[in-house]
């Protein structure tokens, strides 16, 4: 029974790479012409807890400008492995998006780091960075809405196990989570179960999460974190909004996760829908998600 359950995560690990094969491609592919050329500005925070300097882009709201009083909600955006800080501008149509709403749209560099503080690299503290000192960095260089009511966070694969994570572990920061496509069993995997073949895969989970038993992979599994949440904590939980392309190799985690937040009566949507691991799903996904956090921003 053992080896058979090997089996199965083996195959569905499998068909995840497959798709993130075909991610990776269009990450790095140059922007496609029908990817709207509104401006952006990308910038870099001199981190401490990095002991480096972190790009990020962000998008302004039209009317930023020109209604000087006005303040604004904030969506940040995380990119999936392999990714970078500019994969949500480039290939997709998000700044077209983006003219609808009074957003500011941060999007921060994660590398391959799982928006995770590193198990095994002192300077690789992504959750620490986002929270501690990027989103104050926003919040003093513009001007926002500065509430745990008027901030959200999203992302694609591992960026969107990171905005749940985000969710789940900093409530008060957060009143919107989404996650497309997410990654979410990151902090359970192992090295038997991915083997040697998929070495971008191998190394970030290894080098984040390290040993089996660490306390990084308590601390940073989704599936844990819920399931142990205190009845009283879960009132205070963000809404979490999570879809899966019913040929990703990741939709069986999905579903998993659907379940538990069901069993736990934690506010939620899941949507389930045609598509694979790449760039049309999550340019369709964006504009979905965009118009939810509608209902939910106020």
């Amino acid at each position: 029974m053992k080896n058979y359950k090997y089996k199965i995560v083996f195959i569905l690990l499998f068909c995840a790479f497959l798709n993130l094969n075909g991610a990776v491609q269009a990450q790095t592919a140059k922007p496609a012409a029908e990817v709207s050329k509104t401006a952006f500005e990308t910038y870099k925070l001199d981190s401490k807890l990095m002991a480096r300097e972190m790009p990020y882009r962000v998008i302004l709201p039209i009317n930023y400008n020109s209604e000087k009083d006005k303040k604004f909600t904030v969506l940040y955006l995380l990119h999936g492995l392999t990714g970078h800080y500019d994969n949500w501008a480039n290939n997709t149509k998000l700044t077209d998006y983006a003219k609808n709403y009074n957003y500011i749209i941060v999007m921060p560099e994660g590398d391959n780091g799982w928006y995770t503080d590193s198990a095994s690299v002192p300077n690789d503290k992504y959750e620490s960075y986002i929270v501690q000192e990027l989103i104050p960095k926003i919040d003093k260089d513009y001007r926002t809405i500065s509430d745990r009511g008027h901030r959200a966070i999203a992302g694609l694969s591992m960026g969107g196990y990171g905005s749940i994570k985000f969710g789940l572990k900093h409530p008060e920061m957060f009143v919107l989570v989404g996650s497309f496509s997410g990654a979410l069993q990151a902090a359970s995997l192992n090295e038997k179960m991915l083997g040697n073949n998929w070495k971008a895969l191998t190394d970030s989970i290894m080098g984040v999460y390290g040993a089996d038993d660490s306390q990084t992979r308590k601390e940073n599994d989704v599936f844990k974190l819920v399931r142990e949440m205190p009845a009283d904590n879960i009132k205070e939980l963000p809404f979490i909004y999570s879809d899966c392309g019913t040929e990703d190799g990741l939709i069986t985690t999905n579903h998993e996760f659907a379940a538990l937040l069901l069993e736990k009566k934690i506010p939620h949507e899941f949507r389930e829908l045609p598509g694979v691991h790449d760039w049309k799903f999550w340019n369709a996904e964006i504009k979905e998600f965009l118009e939810v956090s509608e209902k939910i921003i106020k």
